[in-house]
């Protein structure tokens, strides 16, 4: 069918609007054949579609033939933009739309206009949801059983999206869509992220054109790793300190990309997956906000009283059952407010105002980004999915908190009170890196319990979502109860615009989407439709669950999230205490029925068995820091020797030399220049856990910073003269290395050194490290040479960048890893043995 050429002015859009979607596959058709101003949409079957045909004619001269142009691909007529919303690590009773206390009025605004889910589901951790988010498939189906920075060798866990599961990006660009990622990017394995690539697994290589934003878990707000597709951009340098914010900036770049989008093409959809960090740790709200909150005072009374309050509010609001139970507070694990010391309410509430803070600014500013659609006339036909949370609330600052995450992640999770006060009056500013303690963690899951990683609990599972689409759904500020999980937005979106799931992408056959649409919901008359979606395992680090039609099979919590250190299951299928819900009759996972009915727990443990066996689940791994230094194919992988001969900058962990639990010599061939030189020879890791070899005031220093709490420093009594200096850094260490992971144990890792500090081959300085990192280095930071990007690791020493005066002319490092012998290997072994047997 040929149409007269569609041109969409605001009004026209709207319009549009109102029409229903061709169905999926669908080729629609405008303008001449031919003609530069044709269109078609297509089957969306294969993608790219294949060339068409010339359609004109050919003669031996241009007057006698006849041009034609390829109709441009378009999406089908009515086909909605898409705003795809992700928050980080929030709970179910974090946003006011859902009863908590942080107003979030811009997810009240959209719930308003369209309705509230209160059963959608992640997968408890970051990663893996947006993974299964972003392609339609389960976590480990798409590579992503954990996080990228904890992969490892099989295909469920390996961090790589494969080729048979294009992303929602992918579909919608080749469909005619403008498609873009604002924020964070945490689906580019962690050994890929750096400027050598490839560049394949990042936003731009996965179907989304634009990208701006950070790569990897987390990001310092204030000094961001900070990307522009593939190019690391640095707009905050210049700033003065507490006066350039990424959750702003991020809004910002998001406004002028629909701008320039829509005002160069009117007509065009375009799909923005918006991630920001928040309320990911660190808390890194602006002061004005801070301000704003701390007025409030709305944690005051602590923080079973804060749970007790949300879940008024739930039930006032009717977004949870009027018989909804609460389970107890856990006081064996996290202690009651009123036994807490005035310093530790002191020290809780300030936690408590930044966290809430970092939550209330950035639903503010999604919400500017929200009333651009609408300032642009587009807000009518734009499918809003706002999702709060990809996980329940971290609890991985433990039960004190922290001003620095990075301390947890190398086994610091119980800072004294005295310690942390000192950061009282910085709390959520560059100085920190900061999280809060787990019993408002555990308020802000409420009604649940439980946290973040922990998949057989709602609290680590059970978000909720609220969704608009104004030319579409008209059941206005209605609540939906049926089970959704993030698998189903692939199709749901698909579903909206009109696009079938492709069979084929770049020749490569596709694997089943295996969500399912929740677009049914969008209409009043299925208000208490059945859920057509009935199966669902979760599964993380070894905590499993199994949903089945209202059925729950859960594991027994082992661990809590800040307990990483210690040996796992290791047999996490079988070794496990099993509960069983009726979530149709108890909301909130409070009484376990498991007892009653043996023969469901039998059968929902099998439908798991299939699951699991189905999407790449096995092998289960309990194990949670020790898949942090787990080997991966980084391009330093079996490298024991690196070479520089000139200065770089902006290498991120994952593809650098890894110094932690090994021994190594650093030598730098330099020339001091007359009149003496300073700065940055090389650094990796920033203010919050890292190293750096440098000239202070002419004087060679290498220095660890130990997570902000100890810096031990080697430094040699005189500035260099001018002329070649060799300088040279040999640590020795004494541990059995990470290899002890792989049994299980930790005996081998954060284990002493010594370190020796050599000008022209005379030692200057020698110190031994009682204690170092286990773990990783700051991971947002990054492994530099000639000058230090982002933050220092001795605030006292220098500022960024730094740069090194001298002229370098070879830096050379060189790895000594620890190797198990045969004997080693027996004596833990041995040693585990009786261990195990002493605590039976």
């Amino acid at each position: 069918m040929i149409l007269k050429p569609l041109l969409l002015s605001a009004a026209g859009l709207l319009a549009a609007a109102s029409l229903v979607c061709a169905p999926a596959g669908a080729v629609e058709t405008t303008g001449v054949p031919g003609s530069p101003g044709a269109t078609t949409s297509i089957p969306g079957n294969q993608l790219p579609p294949p060339d068409p045909k010339f359609g004109g004619v050919i003669k031996d001269d241009a007057l006698q033939s006849k041009p034609w142009w390829a109709p441009r691909v378009v999406p089908p007529k009515g086909a909605p933009n898409v705003l795809l919303i992700i928050t980080d690590d929030a709970g179910f009773g974090v946003p006011s739309t859902f009863g908590g206390v942080i107003p979030t009025p811009t997810m009240d605004r959209i719930a308003n206009e369209g309705l509230r889910y209160n059963r959608m589901f992640s997968t408890a951790l970051c990663s893996p949801t947006r993974a299964a988010l972003i392609t339609g498939r389960n976590h480990h189906s798409a590579g992503f059983g954990v996080v990228s920075e904890q992969s490892t060798g099989f295909p469920g866990y390996n961090s790589i999206i494969a080729k048979d599961k294009a992303t929602i990006g992918r579909m919608l660009l080749d469909n005619g869509y403008a498609t873009s990622w604002f924020g964070k990017d945490h689906n580019t394995p962690a050994f890929a992220a750096s400027q050598v690539g490839p560049f394949d697994q990042w936003p731009t290589g996965m179907g989304f054109e634009y990208f701006f934003g950070f790569v990897g878990g987390d990001a310092n707000q204030w000094q961001p790793n900070l990307f522009r597709n593939t190019t690391q951009i640095y707009p905050f340098e210049g700033k003065a300190p507490g006066t350039w914010n990424l959750v702003t900036a991020m809004a910002d770049d998001a406004i002028d990309y629909m701008t320039r989008i829509h005002q160069t093409d009117p007509s065009r959809p375009i799909l923005i997956k918006y991630a920001p960090g928040a309320t990911h740790a660190p808390h890194h709200p602006t002061k004005e906000w801070v301000d704003k909150i701390s007025a409030m005072h709305l944690f005051d009374d602590g923080y079973e009283k804060l749970r007790e309050r949300i879940f008024a509010n739930q039930k006032r609001l009717g977004v949870i059952p009027q018989d909804a139970q609460l389970t107890p507070w856990p006081a064996e694990m996290l202690k009651p407010w009123d036994q807490l010391t005035a310093d530790e309410k002191k020290l809780f509430i300030r936690q408590v105002e930044v966290f809430a803070a970092f939550a209330a600014y950035n639903d503010h500013e999604i919400g500017r980004v929200i009333q651009a659609f609408a300032d642009l006339g587009k807000l009518d036909n734009t499918l809003v999915i706002y999702i709060n949370g990809d996980n329940g609330t971290s609890a991985e600052g433990g039960p004190m908190g922290t001003p620095n995450e990075v301390a947890w992640f190398n086994g610091v999770n119980m800072m004294p009170v005295d310690l942390q006060m000192k950061f009282y009056d910085v709390w959520g500013t560059e100085a920190t890196y900061n999280h809060m303690s787990a019993g408002w963690s555990w308020a802000f899951d409420t009604p649940f319990d439980w946290f973040k990683q922990n998949a057989s609990r709602l609290g680590g599972i059970n978000q909720n979502m609220v969704v608009s689409w104004p030319a579409r759904i008209k059941d206005k500020g209605a609540l939906r109860e049926q089970f959704v999980h993030v698998i189903d937005v692939v199709p749901t979106i698909l579903e909206a615009a009109g696009i079938a799931a492709p069979a084929v992408v770049d020749g490569i056959k596709q694997a089943p989407i295996e969500g399912t649409s929740f677009a049914y919901t969008f209409d009043a008359a299925n208000a208490k439709a059945p859920s057509r979606h009935r199966t669902q395992y979760f599964e993380m680090m070894g905590q499993w669950a199994l949903y089945h039609e209202g059925w729950l099979l859960s594991t027994k919590v082992n661990r809590a999230p800040w307990q990483a250190f210690g040996p796992a299951n290791p047999d996490p299928l079988n070794n496990q205490a099993f509960q069983l819900y009726d979530l149709s009759r108890d909301f909130t996972q409070t009484a376990d029925i498991a007892a009653q009915h043996p023969e469901k727990v039998k059968e929902l443990k099998a439908q798991f068995v299939t699951q699991a066996k189905q999407h790449q689940v096995f092998p289960l791994d309990a194990s949670v820091a020790a898949r942090i230094v787990a080997p991966r194919p980084n391009i330093t992988a079996r490298r024991s020797e690196f070479v520089y001969t000139r200065p770089m900058s902006g290498l991120p962990q994952g593809d650098s030399p890894i110094l932690l639990n090994t021994s190594y010599t650093i030598t730098a061939a330099i020339e001091v220049p007359q009149g003496g030189a300073e700065g940055m020879i090389l650094t990796s890791g920033g203010r919050f856990a890292g190293y750096g070899f440098y000239l202070l005031k002419g004087k060679p220093v290498f220095l660890w910073n130990l997570i902000d709490l100890e810096r031990i420093k080697w430094e040699g009594p005189d500035a260099l003269t001018p002329g070649p200096h060799t300088l040279e850094f040999d640590f020795q260490y004494e541990g059995l290395g990470t290899g002890t992971l792989a049994l299980n144990n930790f005996s081998g890792v954060g284990r002493p050194g010594t370190g020796t500090l050599k000008v022209d081959g005379k030692v200057v300085d020698t110190k031994k490290m009682e204690k170092t990192l286990p773990m990783i280095l700051q991971w947002d930071e990054a492994f530099d040479i000639g000058s230090d990007t982002l933050t220092g690791v001795n605030d006292a020493d220098y500022r960024p960048p730094f740069a090194l005066t001298a002229k370098l002319d070879k830096l050379t490092i060189k790895v000594d890893r620890p190797e198990l012998t045969p004997a080693d290997i027996q004596k833990i072994k041995e040693t585990d043995a009786k261990a195990t047997a002493a605590r039976e």
